[in-house]
């Protein structure tokens, strides 16, 4: 694995477990795509620390299970700022 990859693997790695973050916006804050950020955390991370990839695994199982929550909730915001901007 080349150095850079290496690096980026550990600092993605490192912002998940401090700000619990999805891989959409991990993949938003370093400049990549969810397709990479997901590859380095499930594929790449587990070669480089085995105890790293284990905690982040936990917290993106969470954000998983959590996710039709997050989806729900967006939805009824735009919705309801639809028709606070239609009442006007």
């Amino acid at each position: 694995m080349k150095d850079y990859i290496r690096k980026r693997v550990l600092d993605i790695c490192q912002h998940i477990l401090e700000s619990k973050h999805t891989v959409r916006q991990s993949a938003i804050v370093f400049g990549v795509s969810k397709s990479t950020v997901h590859k380095d955390m499930i594929e790449r991370l587990p070669l480089v620390n085995k105890k790293m990839a284990n905690r982040v695994r936990v917290i993106l199982e969470q954000n998983k299970a959590e996710r039709h929550i997050r989806g729900g909730e967006a939805t009824r915001k735009k919705y309801k700022d639809v028709g606070k901007s239609d009442k006007k």
